[in-house]
């Protein structure tokens, strides 16, 4: 099969969605299929670029208030058309819900394929943090009826979680849904270098460290972690938070620590490659702390599981399905004591931590990268057959 991917994001912006399409793109290129990915040029370059590992790069403008994120040119894919027929395009899979829906919805309508949509992120309670200025319940509703009609325009809908699948229900979608999370591809299980990265960033061996990695954004409540190290400093005075990611909430969130006193207690590491420096990160902490309500999946939890690191975390939205099996993870309240109280009972019990890093490799050993792509690969399959 010839696969065509369509994203407003790929690297080297960093995110979850990134990070998806690039494990199934790679796991379905090691099986024997071909998979084109049209994605946004973050220079300003004017032309098309095809790269040499079959990704098109379309010229495109920053998104206002949110410059790390790009608005592709539409008539630009649209050019493509004649190329991508003469490329064999059996399906288009379409990742994110702006120009690349649109786009990607008509590239599918020429070619004449199959179009499918994986539904990435929450929007309902994503946009709210990117239209403060707007009533919250007008947002919330514009959202709801824009992702029905996008959904509704597939042909097959992929969702990484239940409780999405739940959500898009609701909204009533009425096309197929089939729940696909990322998996974790085998070379992630290797393990990192704990104490390099504790050594390149001044952290002493025996300090506890807790870790957050992921956007730095409103909507993963990572000031909600900062009021739990605070109020962790009466549990375990020495803790130390890092957070490992960049996003358009760091100057807020620098801002509330020094605010909370917590200089000495946090460290803004930015981005770290996924194929060393992320690794090593993972390998140093000692727990895995997870805040947001609006994951649809959760993907670095099972990064940190692959490294034997424990989660502790609210189990909401598309995090349940991998926080509610408690192997390798606790559910932690949705208030500051006592989720700092359930942090606190991970790290100052060493043999229940012991046995929770255990439980971890194990559980996350189960979301295979190559099994993920096979299921995909046989839904693809489905579609053209019918």
């Amino acid at each position: 099969m010839h696969i065509l991917y369509v994203s407003d994001v790929y690297f080297p912006r960093i995110n979850g969605v990134s990070t998806s399409i690039e494990t199934f793109r790679n796991e379905l290129i090691a099986a024997g299929h071909r998979v084109t990915l049209i994605a946004p040029h973050y220079l300003p370059n004017r032309e098309i670029v095809l790269e040499e590992n079959g990704i098109y790069r379309i010229p495109s403008r920053p998104v206002p208030r949110d410059p790390e994120d790009r608005f592709k040119s539409y008539r630009a894919t649209l050019g493509l058309v004649g190329e991508l027929r003469d490329r064999g395009i059996d399906l288009v899979h379409i990742h994110t819900p702006f120009v690349a829906h649109y786009a990607g919805l008509a590239l599918a309508r020429a070619l004449g394929v199959p179009r499918v949509a994986t539904y990435h992120t929450y929007f309902e309670e994503y946009l709210g943090h990117y239209l403060p200025f707007l009533p919250g319940s007008w947002v919330r509703a514009a959202a709801r009826r824009f992702s029905r009609a996008q959904c509704n325009d597939m042909d097959a809908v992929f969702v990484p979680s239940l409780a999405m699948s739940e959500v898009l229900r609701d909204y009533g979608v009425c096309q197929p849904l089939t729940v696909l999370p990322t998996g974790i591809p085998e070379d992630f299980f290797t393990a990192g270098d704990g104490g390099r990265f504790r050594a390149e960033h001044g952290i002493a061996p025996e300090r506890p460290m807790a870790l957050f990695v992921g956007r730095v954004a409103f909507e993963k409540n990572i000031g909600f972690l900062l009021e739990v190290l605070a109020r962790m400093k009466a549990l375990l005075p020495d803790l130390l938070l890092v957070v490992a990611g960049e996003g358009p909430a760091l100057p807020a969130l620098r801002a509330q620590a020094r605010h909370l006193g917590l200089e000495q207690q946090v460290n803004f590491v930015g981005y770290l490659d996924r194929r060393s420096g992320l690794r090593d990160c993972y390998a140093a902490a000692d727990a895995f702390v997870f805040a947001s309500r609006t994951e649809t999946q959760g993907l670095v939890l099972l990064e940190a599981m692959a490294q034997g690191v424990p989660v502790v975390g609210l189990a909401a939205m598309g995090t349940r399905d991998i926080i509610l099996p408690q192997r390798g993870a606790v559910a932690a309240p949705d208030d500051v004591a006592g989720f700092a109280a359930s942090l606190a009972g991970v790290l100052r019990d060493p043999a229940r931590r012991a046995a929770l890093c255990a439980e971890a490799r194990v559980f996350a050993l189960k979301w295979s990268a190559m099994e993920r792509a096979r299921e995909v690969a046989e839904r693809y399959r489905s579609l053209l057959a019918n």
